[in-house]
């Protein structure tokens, strides 16, 4: 039997297209530290946004986590520090 660890449990909902809060993800998956867990995630090549969001219902604002595309721009960025280091 294997088993799945809470990391990766957690990128494969956002890359199915899950958007969730930081309590989502720790109620979901028991991840007791979020932010170290969508580092790590990030740390492995995965473009994770932190997007705000109003409450329609009651006009509250939230964050969720989501899988996004990189601009051109963060690309470049990204190959300039290679290059340079």
């Amino acid at each position: 039997m294997t088993t799945t660890t809470q990391t990766a449990k957690v990128a494969a909902a956002l890359v199915n297209g899950a958007e969730l809060t930081a309590k989502q993800i720790s109620s979901r998956y028991g991840v007791k530290n979020v932010r170290a867990v969508i580092s790590r995630l990030r740390s492995e090549g995965l473009s994770i946004y932190l997007n705000k969001r109003v409450s329609s219902f009651d006009g509250e604002t939230y964050m969720k986590y989501m899988i996004g595309t990189p601009t051109r721009a963060v690309v470049a960025a990204g190959y300039k520090a290679l290059r340079t280091a």
